[in-house]
């Protein structure tokens, strides 16, 4: 399985959302300049995650992005779906209950592609948003960068720092 750039870019402007909101959202420009990704298209990936109910907007002067939901409830997974669509790495008609395959009673090889699938599936669904922020925080402190607060924290904190 290959990921896009929707996956790869979208994942890791869900992680600066994440690590970069404070009291206020966290707008297109701010995101695209961190992880260098161009604002339009950038604006394309919120739209799906939005529409996925991932994150929420604020429109108006102080506007951009929030995360809909705390970081610890969002897993990879669910990111990667909103944006790249199935997962599976192999697409076989014998696993499926619809469409079926004339072959499928007596081909093993159904099983290799089921497993892959289904790892693949647990791997990202048992990742959470928050442990990515978690890391992101590690790596910055240990290259001695500065990084704000979370959304998650704060909500923690009764919204106090």
């Amino acid at each position: 399985m290959k990921l896009s750039t929707k996956g790869r870019y979208g994942l890791r402007a869900l992680i600066d959302l994440a690590v970069y909101c404070e009291e206020d959202a966290v707008s297109i420009q701010s995101i695209a300049k961190r992880q260098n990704i161009s604002d339009r298209y950038l604006e394309q990936l919120m739209g799906k995650l939005k529409k996925a109910g991932l994150v929420t907007s604020v429109r108006g002067a102080g506007g951009g992005y929030r995360l809909a939901r705390p970081a610890r409830e969002i897993s990879v997974g669910e990111v990667l779906r909103a944006l790249e669509g199935n997962l599976d790495a192999v697409t076989c008609p014998g696993n499926e209950e619809e469409q079926g395959c004339e072959g499928a009673d007596l081909c093993v090889t159904r099983y290799v592609w089921k497993r892959i699938n289904d790892s693949i599936t647990q791997a990202v669904d048992s990742i959470m948003i928050e442990q990515l922020v978690e890391e992101s925080r590690r790596i910055r402190k240990e290259k001695g960068q500065i990084c704000s607060q979370s959304c998650e924290n704060k909500d923690k904190n009764g919204g106090k720092e």
